[in-house]
């Protein structure tokens, strides 16, 4: 049974950090790619990055570049979520989900092929 368990959220102040993880089992972690995706009240749930560590590629979307770092440490089968600079906005249910690194992709927010999703786990950024 595959499973994706996040972890790491939480509340903080705005400009504060959290470090999300994300651990998989169940699943043969180089044929996935990893996805990070958040949904905040009242709106859809957008794609905001992305790992394969197979093709050793990475992708955020253009809100979070420079202040979110994704990475993987494939001994554990974990991927990592490192924000930085928060902001109310960010406030969101954070989710990881994993695709096929052959079919899944995210570009501009949107998402297609992930196949298994977490549960997510609550970021909430104080002004």
């Amino acid at each position: 049974e595959v499973q994706l368990v996040e972890s790491g959220g939480g509340l903080v102040q705005a400009g504060g950090s959290l470090r999300l993880s994300c651990a998989a089992s169940g699943l043969t972690f180089d044929d996935y790619a990893i996805g990070w995706f958040r949904q905040a009240p009242g709106k859809e749930r957008e794609g905001v990055s992305s790992i394969s560590s197979s093709a050793g590629s990475t992708y955020y979307v253009d809100s979070v570049k420079g202040q979110f770092t994704i990475s993987s440490d494939n001994a554990k089968n974990t991927v990592y979520l490192q924000m930085n600079s928060l902001k109310p906005e960010d406030t969101a249910v954070y989710y990881c989900a994993a695709g096929l690194v052959t079919i899944a992709t995210m570009t501009h927010g949107s998402y297609y092929g992930m196949d298994y999703w977490g549960k997510g786990t609550l970021v909430t950024v104080s002004s």
